[in-house]
């Protein structure tokens, strides 16, 4: 029997792509695959409390604090009154992080990202507390990656890292981040375009890389209405009874410039000249820079636009977040930071069509004209153009949505995800 550490960035109730891939990859090692699983990973919630305190935690006694889905979570609370110095000082006196060979300033870099857990930091200074035979961490640029391989070193096991290379964002491409991604034994990328940039452009030996998608569960998304228990009617509840036959455009991620929302949000004004019976519905995180942007759309014009965050979401599959798919007329993320896009296979098992912006991994994943349809990242007029057309033309719209949806019914699930990276650890153990 296996044993594996998974040691993501942040863990549920954190519901971005990242965190929810390796929970669903853990989930499934231990019931399929019958691996003793353990869950490292930070206090924080949302990505501002990675690095500030008044960020969003969880909390010792809060709900999955310590355990989901018969998980057990050991969550390392972050320290965030402690500067630079004192950080570098801590981690470079660790022996096992000296065998690592990096640079101070590949170490400064991470630092300054987060999240810091000075508790693991201290806990590692005695290599009796572990016990792995594999170590799996995301995302890149957080410092739990440093931890990960330093936690390889003191148990002399491989590491693996899943680092949702966003390439099409220049911050990404700091050379001495990169130093650390050098060092594990496996990186999984998720589509040929990320692995060609890995090795190409930053030189990281081909030999080391696996491609492997991402995931989907089909059947929560393509449940029938009589299928679904207590079933929540998305546009009943936010629509009025005058609105039923108006159409529905649906956004969901973290709501910022580089997921393409606020690109939306200066597209909805064209969308509305030339189609004006449309909803436009976010659900994710919101940002300072989002609402803003909102506010000032709503003084120009009166969209109908419902809008919610995770305050309003129960976990990962709520039901308002499964309806507003299944109900919607098309999904659309034209975002540049997405190394591959769950939710686009969300939609697609939806039985709906796609938009997103033709950069990056993206025009990888979803195929323009077949499944859905590409834009150039942060252009309003393409945006606004291309939700039109698929507002006006249904037949067009429905032929994109069902070829998606039988794209990931065939390869795409989380236990094809799972088999896959299962093969990945069986390799790297017994090598």
């Amino acid at each position: 029997m296996n044993h594996i550490l998974y040691f993501p960035t942040r863990y549920f109730p954190a519901i971005s792509g990242a965190e929810f891939y390796l929970q669903s990859i853990a989930e499934i090692m231990k019931s399929k695959y019958n691996c003793t699983v353990d869950v490292y990973t930070s206090t924080a919630i949302d990505f501002k409390g990675l690095r500030h305190a008044d960020g969003k935690i969880i909390n010792p006694g809060d709900n999955y604090y310590d355990r989901k889905n018969n998980l057990k979570i050991s969550r390392y609370p972050i320290k965030y009154n402690i500067g630079i110095e004192e950080k570098l000082h801590k981690i470079k006196n660790l022996s096992t992080y000296r065998k690592l060979q990096l640079s101070d300033e590949c170490l400064i870099e991470f630092l300054k990202n987060g999240p810091y857990l000075d508790s693991l930091v201290e806990k590692i200074k005695i290599p009796t507390n572990f016990s792995f035979d594999l170590i799996h961490t995301t995302f890149f640029p957080y410092f739990n990656l440093l931890i990960a391989l330093m936690l390889g070193k003191i148990v002399n096991k491989p590491t693996i890292c899943t680092p949702f290379f966003h390439f099409s964002n220049p911050r990404y491409h700091n050379e001495h981040l990169v130093e650390a991604l050098k060092k594990f034994d496996r990186i999984i990328a998720c589509t040929a375009l990320e692995k060609e940039v890995l090795t190409k452009k930053l030189g990281i030996s081909e030999s080391k890389i696996e491609i492997i998608s991402m995931g989907v569960n089909y059947t929560k998304f393509n449940l029938s209405s009589d299928q679904i228990k207590n079933e929540f009617h998305f546009k009943r509840k936010f629509f009025s009874p005058n609105e039923k036959d108006y159409k529905m455009v649906l956004f969901c991620g973290y709501k910022n410039f580089e997921k393409g929302a606020i690109s939306i949000i200066k597209a909805i004004p064209h969308i509305l000249k030339k189609f004006p019976q449309v909803y436009f519905v976010f659900i994710g995180p919101s940002t300072i820079a989002f609402n803003r942007e909102l506010s000032k759309l709503r003084k120009i014009i009166k969209p109908r636009i419902v809008n919610l965050t995770p305050d309003n979401l129960n976990g990962y599959y709520d039901k308002k977040k499964i309806a507003a798919f299944k109900e919607t007329d098309i999904f659309l993320m034209p975002s540049r930071s997405d190394a591959y896009g769950i939710a686009y296979l969300e939609a697609w098992a939806s039985g709906k069509p796609v938009i997103g912006a033709n950069i990056g991994a993206t025009p990888e994943v979803i195929r323009n004209n077949l499944d859905g349809l590409l834009v150039e990242f942060n252009d309003y007029e393409d945006i606004a153009n291309k939700v039109v057309t698929l507002l006006k033309n249904e037949r067009f719209s429905d032929k994109l949505g069902q070829e998606g949806k039988r794209k990931v019914q065939k390869n795409l699930s989380w236990y094809d995800v799972a088999k896959k990276t299962h093969q990945v650890y069986i390799e790297l153990i017994h090598n």
